[in-house]
């Protein structure tokens, strides 16, 4: 066993002056487009190793991804794919996807990333919701777009792009790849502010908005993350899906580096620290809490890993997450609206285990304000709100939603703060109705409209239950109609209609009936009144998982 580089060593050698290097960063011009950023990298490091598939063992050079990527523009392009076509996306962590993504980029095309967990009826709020025109889809997923209500019309069968074994009719993924031209220049280049992606996010209205991202989006989030503390990533670890932000943007921290991203198929807390040693990995998000759950092993620290993410980890552990895994564990705050907001510095040793989520990050201008978007005065809560360069465009086709998501220029997060003296900014609450579980946002609305459509309930409420692996699991309060008793519809079948419509991270795993809820004149239900009824919510209600009342 290597003996562990200590993260002090690390800290020490590669501290940085922060505020002077994010003044550096934000003066230095932008690559044009991500394909652009692809070319120098790709001019600069030919022959370095751009990725590695950990899973499947596929790797491609910087001159290979920039091959695939000419070659499929220029398949997408004869396909009748412009500046400006909506393409959705739903592939799993293979090479197709980042590939794909790097293609319509280069053609100034649109991409609609797809979770793959989706139900039919999901995609297909999706596939309308985007106006997409074209669909690239793994085979593995077909049975998911069969069960669609109704494929939208613009969506024909030659506009079906199939990763895998096709079916007729369909266009081939690996054909277009195949029959394009390495030499391939776009006919109408994508600027930095032409739009990039179509990202959705979990909204409080019941159904996920679609956030417009420009390629000035993605360059900023991934020049930010890349050069913010001074670091050299030379081996970068992607393991959660390619439809997230996150891999997109650690993508991009590749390019920037000249780096080697080593991608898994799934995230895995049990080969995590076996992939850090294995694959030497610099930086990496890790998923530190569920990780200190595991039994301890001898080889935890065994790594060369100069820094993770992490994302609310409880203060009370982060010390020792650090002492365990030999890792420099910082704090961040960001949404898919914004990509990173607040980073906390690699120097900033005193600030472990403080609960901060860090200062003001590159190309970004954070403030906590009241209602009416007035500053508060530090150490009081208000909202955060954020500017800067290359944040949203807007909502797709919501203009009253974009409306509301902004005092000016400021966009609203919706997430209650505090900043102290120092300038640390600190995490209170969420202002909507949102769960968080592990890494998924899911919209309380969007599951009691799916619990309502089934014929035996007359009412439900979904509330988040504090849990200690996936922060947050769903917990459903329903009223059957009269005269139905839970006998007589059963948890389990309230649990088999939730699957039928709903991502399997959505549907609940507490079941709770209730004979009234408390209601506010106006009649809607007092959630927080359910909220203090008990001391531990996970009481009186059934657990799908552990098969057993609570």
């Amino acid at each position: 066993m290597r003996k562990p580089i200590p993260s002090v060593w690390r800290i020490s050698r590669y501290s940085v002056d922060v505020a002077e290097r994010i003044r550096e960063l934000e003066a230095e011009p932008l690559p044009a487009s991500t394909a652009a950023l692809l070319d120098e990298a790709a001019a600069e490091v030919p022959d370095q190793l751009a990725w590695q598939f950990i899973d499947t063992g596929e790797t491609a050079t910087y001159r290979q991804v920039q091959s695939m990527v000419n070659r499929l523009a220029s398949g997408l392009s004869g396909l009748g794919v412009r500046k400006g076509t909506h393409v959705a996306v739903m592939v799993s962590n293979r090479p197709q996807f980042p590939v794909s993504w790097l293609a319509l980029g280069r053609l100034g095309a649109v991409m609609v990333p797809v979770n793959i967990s989706y139900t039919g009826r999901e995609l297909d709020y999706i596939l309308q919701d985007s106006q997409a025109q074209y669909l690239v889809i793994a085979d593995e997923f077909l049975p998911v777009l069969d069960a669609m209500k109704a494929r939208p019309a613009v969506l024909s069968d030659a506009r079906i792009i199939v990763v895998g074994e096709s079916r007729p009719g369909f266009e081939n993924w690996q054909r277009l790849l195949d029959s394009g031209d390495e030499a391939f220049v776009a006919p109408d280049p994508p600027g930095l502010d032409d739009l990039m992606n179509i990202q959705y996010t979990s909204g409080t209205t019941g159904f996920p908005k679609g956030v417009l991202q420009a390629h000035r989006y993605w360059l900023t989030q991934g020049k930010g993350n890349a050069f913010r503390d001074g670091l050299r990533f030379e081996r970068i670890l992607i393991s959660t899906p390619f439809y997230y932000m996150d891999p997109q943007w650690l993508l991009l921290v590749s390019l920037y580096q000249r780096a080697t991203a080593f991608v898994a198929a799934r995230q895995s807390t049990s080969r995590y620290t076996e992939w850090l040693r294995r694959y030497r990995i610099h930086f990496s998000l890790m998923p530190a809490e569920v990780m200190f759950k595991n039994p301890p092993a001898v080889d935890d620290c065994d790594n060369e890993t100069r820094k993770v993410n992490v994302y609310g980890l409880r203060k009370e552990i982060h010390a020792q997450v650090e002492a365990r895994f030999n890792v420099n564990a910082r704090e961040a705050f960001g949404m898919t609206e914004l990509g990173t907001a607040t980073f906390m510095p690699l120097d900033a040793v005193d600030m472990i285990g403080s609960g901060s989520c860090g200062q003001t990050g590159p190309f970004r201008q954070c403030r906590v304000v009241d209602t009416e978007g007035k500053d508060v005065p530090r150490g009081e809560i208000g909202e955060m709100v954020v500017r800067g360069s290359g944040i949203l465009l807007g909502y797709f086709n919501k203009p009253e939603a974009t409306r509301e998501a902004f005092f000016g220029d400021w966009f609203r997060t919706g997430d209650l703060f505090r900043q102290d003296e120092r300038g640390y900014f600190y995490i209170v609450g969420r202002i909507k109705e949102m769960i968080r579980r592990s890494s998924e946002n899911i919209p309380a609305r969007e599951v009691e409209a799916v619990l309502k459509d089934m014929p035996e309930i007359v009412e439900a409420a979904v509330l988040g239950v504090p849990d200690d692996i996936r922060k947050e699991e769903v917990k459903a309060y329903v009223i059957l109609q009269p005269g139905l008793t839970p006998s007589e519809v059963p948890p389990e079948a309230i649990i088999e209609h939730a699957r039928r419509f709903l991502a399997a991270f959505k549907v609940p795993r507490y079941i709770e009936y209730r004979s009234e809820f408390p209601r506010t004149p106006s009649n809607k239900i007092r959630k927080p009144e359910l909220v203090k009824e008990k001391s531990d919510l996970r009481l009186g209600s059934w657990d799908r998982v552990d098969g057993v009342w609570r």
